[in-house]
């Protein structure tokens, strides 16, 4: 307990699945929250009441990371109120778009890499700048994706948005080295989250997802907050760089059979 003691996280999509559950387990180790959120600002005041229960302090904003300027603004208020921003978990994202490259509209291509790929960019370059205000220090985790690495047909939006953010973390890591900095991804597989909300209410059709996965189970929010946690506290002070995989082994799986 208490790894985060005295600290302000600002993180991103918090309003529900990884993103809250990152919240709250942050909560439980001392830090301060900056709760964002798109459109669901209820989500949002569920994790506002968990962080509140730790004793902690947290405020809601609402943005659209996709926009420059909102992400300016978030920034201003989430400092006017707390102070600082010590680690940064770039969460946020919406899925791929199921529609194969002949198909897809420019539209839906730009939205993806917009919010996925931009927003973390525009919240990164925020954060840094503050940081290096601050004199240097601080943390910040991306949640990408195994399609980082995995890539499947009519999913070409997201999976080049979450490889750009692979090789973004890795140029920001070598970038803010001296100034202890640390950039890191979380890719998660297949978590029981409302991105994957055909899994949740489902049975059958996560068992069939599960089929694939050497460990047989999908995995659960809390356990992505868990390593968040480590990322973000000075126990993870010598690791930056590094793309963490969470899919119960399966990344290694594809390609059995062949």
């Amino acid at each position: 307990m208490d790894k985060l003691q005295g600290k302000v996280a600002l993180i991103t999509g918090s309003d529900s699945g990884i993103g809250q559950a990152t919240a709250i387990e942050y909560a439980k180790e001392g830090a301060d929250i900056v709760i964002c959120y798109h459109t669901d600002r209820e989500g949002a005041e569920k994790t506002l009441l968990q962080v509140e229960k730790q004793n902690r302090k947290a405020i809601v904003l609402q943005v659209d990371i996709s926009d420059e300027q909102q992400v300016e603004q978030l920034f201003e208020q989430a400092l006017k109120n707390l102070g600082t921003i010590d680690i940064l978990v770039n969460n946020a994202a919406v899925n791929g778009s199921g529609i194969r490259v002949a198909d897809m509209s420019t539209e839906v291509f730009d939205r993806t890499i917009k919010t996925n790929l931009y927003g973390t960019f525009f919240c990164s370059r925020a954060f840094i700048r503050h940081r290096k205000q601050q004199g240097g220090k601080g943390k910040i985790i991306n949640i990408s994706s195994v399609h980082e690495e995995i890539v499947s047909a009519g999913t070409a939006d997201y999976c080049a948005s979450k490889a750009g953010i692979r090789n973004l973390a890795r140029t920001m890591a070598l970038e803010l080295a001296e100034d202890g900095i640390n950039v890191n991804n979380i890719c998660p597989g297949m978590i029981l989250t409302p991105m994957n909300q055909e899994a949740v209410e489902d049975k059958k059709a996560r068992e069939e997802s599960e089929r694939h996965i050497p460990m047989k189970r999908a995995g659960k929010p809390e356990e992505i907050a868990k390593v968040a946690v480590f990322l973000a506290s000075s126990d993870a002070d010598y690791v930056t760089g590094s793309s963490y995989f969470m899919d119960g082994g399966l990344s290694h799986n594809v390609g059995q059979g062949a």
